[in-house]
């Protein structure tokens, strides 16, 4: 008994070994994280940049050391912080950023981009590969400052929270920086577009490193307490945090989209994140408005920007490829708007403008009800005609672009252009129509379609006559051209559609 309990004990199978905790996070780890921060801690970059940062930060303590020990009583903390902070920041706003770009940009380039796709990660996880991987290399820069930072602290003329308010407000910063250099990468296909998105790039984290600098300057100056105590600053830092956060989305669902094949649904991403992004923003504009309701001419302002936002969003949306694939043509239903094709998207937008309408006419009614004021009229055509000039200039420029044969003519591109030149003549030719007619420059009747003054003269009041410029009259005609170009651009973003079917 005792040798069959042997044997049977000594052919018992043994139970695996459990992988430990970070095995199991480097198995769920993003292998791209991985390989682009062993290929980016081996670059001269890194290294360059690593210890240029380092050693100024070097002689900024020996410095700092030397004039402490003069001084005795030492209150320079906030300006050694400063020189520390703008050590770190030459890394995190203008470095990290436009390495993330090269790294992607160069997949392109050297077409090594198709052996990613096929690894199987998808365009999105590739994105978030990236971003992370520079986002890890940019906390060892941050973990090498760190000491530095807290060394002015103990200079005195700085306190804590002061530190790590600016240190979080600039990690918000480096993250929406990254994810928009790594979105720039994916955007221009030839020679000559990189080259001169290269160059917008530079100047746009050369402004960024700017703003983030006077941005730091002025916290570390004004000190935590002085700053947190007015609502004003709070109300400003969080507007600022929400457009970082859902630009940033918007832009990382438009890059993974452009990325993506064109059997798969790659417009659901950002039309969703659109979508969301409206809504989220009504809601918190809502909360804004019930807890100190602003007078009527802040509706009128809201609806304008709402609908110039859309508007400018909505003529990349509004001009996609025309048609599916034909394995999205499976379960595609009328109100499927977030698929990929240009009539989904132009009514896609269409509605948001309506619906972003709706609210800031629900914001009016609300300051009407607790202060109304003699140009509370002239604010009600104000927040109506906002979304009449929007639909106009998103609709006009499909028109034109469908009306040639030429499918040159009507490919995104052309539209995009014509939608800008076309909303650029109308503000400058209209009024110079008027004065060569011995008018005023803003005349009602000739900027009657003109998508900037005609804007201004329904919102303005004149306070000389008691009454408002334009009248409820003018306000229907651009609401009839409005409606009526944007039928017909529905009607023409169909019919190309079905031919694009068809074929």
């Amino acid at each position: 008994m005792s040798a069959l309990a042997t044997d049977t004990a000594g052919t018992a199978p043994r139970e695996e070994a459990r992988p430990g905790l970070l095995e199991r996070l480097g198995d769920r780890l993003n292998p791209l994280v991985v390989k682009e921060v062993r290929q980016g801690v081996r670059s001269r970059v890194f290294w360059v940049s690593f210890g240029l940062m380092l050693l100024s930060c070097f002689i900024l303590s020996m410095v700092a050391y030397a004039t402490s020990r003069e001084d005795g009583l030492s209150t320079q903390g906030q300006g050694f912080f400063f020189g520390f902070y703008v050590c770190l920041a030459m890394v995190h706003f203008f470095i990290i950023p436009y390495s993330a770009y090269r790294s992607l940009a160069r997949e392109r380039e050297d077409e090594t981009w198709v052996l990613l796709i096929l690894t199987g990660l998808g365009p999105r996880r590739i994105l978030r590969g990236k971003v992370a991987s520079f986002l890890v290399q940019a906390g060892l820069y941050a973990s090498a400052v760190g000491p530095f930072l807290l060394f002015s602290y103990y200079l005195n003329g700085i306190d804590l929270p002061t530190i790590l308010l600016v240190l979080g407000l600039g990690a918000s910063w480096l993250l929406f920086l990254t994810v928009v250099a790594v979105c720039v990468a994916t955007l221009a296909d030839g020679r000559i577009g990189r080259a001169l998105v290269n160059l917008v790039l530079l100047g746009t984290l050369g402004m960024a490193l700017m703003y983030g600098l006077i941005a730091a300057f002025f916290l570390s100056e004004q000190g935590y307490r002085s700053v947190v105590r007015e609502n004003g600053f709070l109300l400003a830092t969080g507007i600022c945090l929400w457009v970082m956060f859902s630009y940033g989305w918007l832009l990382f669902e438009t890059a993974a989209a452009r990325l993506s094949l064109s059997t798969e649904n790659y417009t659901r991403g950002p039309r969703l994140a659109l979508t969301v992004q409206m809504v989220l923003t009504g809601a918190l504009v809502m909360g804004l408005w019930l807890w100190d309701t602003p007078p009527t001419a802040a509706a009128a302002a809201t609806s304008v920007l709402g609908c110039l936002h859309l508007c400018v969003i909505g003529i990349f949306v509004a001009t996609d490829v025309d048609g599916q694939a034909r394995a999205l043509r499976v379960l595609t239903r009328p109100w499927s708007l977030l698929r990929p094709g240009a009539v989904r998207g132009f009514r896609l937008i269409v509605l948001l403008v309506l619906g972003w309408t709706a609210l800031c006419m629900g914001f009016f009614f609300l300051s009407l009800n607790s202060s109304s004021s003699d140009s509370s009229h002239a604010h009600l055509l104000g927040v109506l005609a906002a979304p009449a000039y929007a639909i106009l200039y998103l609709s006009l420029p499909l028109v034109v672009g469908r009306l040639p044969s030429s499918d040159r003519l009507a490919s995104p591109a052309v539209v995009r252009v014509l939608f800008f030149a076309m909303a650029g003549l109308a503000s400058a030719l209209l009024p110079l129509l008027a004065v060569l007619f011995d008018q005023r420059v803003d005349d009602p009747l000739f900027n009657l379609l003109n998508p900037f003054v005609g804007v201004a003269n329904f919102s303005d009041y004149d306070y000389s006559v008691q009454e408002t410029k334009m009248n409820l009259g003018l306000l229907a005609c651009v609401w009839l051209v409005a409606v009526l170009t944007a039928f017909a651009a529905d009607r023409a973003l169909v019919e190309r559609e079905r031919r694009a079917h068809a074929s």
